[in-house]
């Protein structure tokens, strides 16, 4: 797995420069639109829109009433399309483009990519308003439901015929959160909240979290440190790492099955002693200079700091929107934010180097990780909290738009400079 991540100059995903076994430059389209010529382009560029789109909705349904979702309900709503529409599509398009490095084969592009991006697009089209879209809620959901199933077959044809056995694990993901999915839709058709599926959710993503961060931080900023002369580096994978990611799916289990039991908040406790040791044994302070590094650092520390909230949350000290919440922003959206700013730059043969547009965008995804869980913990001012918190989402997404788009959607000339 860690021949995906060979040197500085990779990230997820390596440049155009490198080819694949078939003599492919990666990144580059062979006949169709640029966009369709790998998973990552239209996937990321889709899920930054979605980003946009959804939270200014949200916070229009919040200030003025907008009816989204319609019948499905716009808190519902809100819920299943961070989780269920704009989570995946990073997924999708992170793994679209990583699962050939993994197996060999080559990536899914043109026609294919197309229908597959199409049946995304379709699910957050037909959700929005199914009463208004003549098809009915039940059909809405019907099609929402299939673009998760349909990415699972996808890699599991994928990984078995590359023979890649140990990448099974993104398998079970994708089948907790097509699971999920299912679940939250139930809930949502029977009145219920979904609780317990968006826990589901959030623990695979964080699960995801944990065993890619694991291998990706400590060797890009070995790797960057050692381009500079250092002589002490992060500690890479060994048995510890093991230990404090069994750790943290035993927390997550019992946080998603029993979120204010006394045992659940006490083991979280231990995995959030073990992630801060296995964050300290990365060094993140030595890449501060690089802000492409030392993001995926600070993403990562939301992991043990959700550990924690968990933990309060059993005691009562923490409502469980902010424990879910320290989650989904904290870890999950920044996380995903500086993957998907990382892989464009690797895989469109940019300067591995954070601009000021891709620092400011971090900056905005960390005030919102900060302010939205805070807003659960000040009643008086929540309103004022949820506004501020989404406007830095929009703005991180936005800013991402705007710079990284035009790679996203254009052959990058050699030769000329980087945007």
């Amino acid at each position: 797995m860690l021949a995906l991540y060979q040197n500085h100059g990779a990230s997820p995903m390596a440049g155009p420069q490198k080819r694949r076994s078939g003599g492919i430059p990666r990144g580059l389209a062979t006949t169709g639109p640029v966009l369709f010529s790998y998973g990552f382009r239209p996937f990321f560029l889709g899920a930054a829109l979605m980003a946009i789109v959804a939270m200014a909705l949200w916070i229009l349904a919040l200030t003025s009433g907008l009816p989204v979702g319609g019948s499905y309900g716009a808190a519902h709503w809100h819920a299943h399309e961070m989780l269920f529409g704009f989570a995946p599509a990073v997924v999708a398009g992170f793994l679209l483009t990583s699962v050939p490095n993994w197996t060999g084969r080559l990536p899914v592009s043109g026609r294919p990519l197309m229908a597959l991006f199409g049946l995304w697009v379709a699910g957050r089209i037909v959700l929005l308003q199914p009463d208004l879209s003549g098809i009915g809620i039940a059909i809405a959901i019907a099609i929402d439901s299939l673009f998760l199933p349909a990415l699972l077959l996808i890699f599991a044809r994928e990984i078995v015929a590359g023979r890649k056995w140990k990448d099974l694990k993104v398998l079970i993901v994708l089948a907790l959160l097509s699971a999920a999915n299912i679940g939250f839709h139930a809930a949502t058709l029977s009145g219920e909240h979904g609780g317990l599926a968006q826990r589901l959710a959030v623990s695979a993503y964080t699960v995801l979290i944990m065993i890619m961060g694991g291998r990706i931080i400590p060797s890009f900023s070995r790797n960057w440190l050692n381009q500079r002369g250092e002589k002490r580096f992060p500690i890479p994978f060994n048995t510890f790492d093991t230990v404090a990611i069994a750790g943290g799916a035993v927390a997550l289990g019992g946080w998603t099955l029993l979120p204010e039991s006394r045992l659940t908040g006490l083991i979280a406790l231990v995995a959030f002693g073990l992630h801060i040791v296995r964050l300290g044994r990365w060094r993140g302070h030595t890449v501060f200079a690089e802000k492409l590094l030392f993001i995926l650092h600070t993403a990562y520390a939301f992991i043990p700091l959700g550990f924690l909230a968990i933990a309060l949350g059993t005691q009562d000290y923490l409502g469980a929107n902010s424990v879910l919440h320290v989650l989904t922003v904290g870890a999950m959206a920044t996380m995903m934010l500086a993957v998907m700013t990382r892989a464009t730059r690797g895989h469109t043969g940019r300067v591995l180097a954070g601009s000021r547009t891709t620092t400011l965008s971090y900056a905005s995804i960390l005030l919102a990780a900060l302010l939205r869980p805070a807003a659960d913990l000040m009643p008086n001012h929540m309103t004022t909290f949820y506004a501020a918190a989404g406007l830095f989402w929009i703005a991180a997404f936005a800013l991402f738009v705007v710079e990284y788009g035009p790679m996203l959607t254009r052959v990058r000339r050699v030769g000329l400079a980087d945007r």
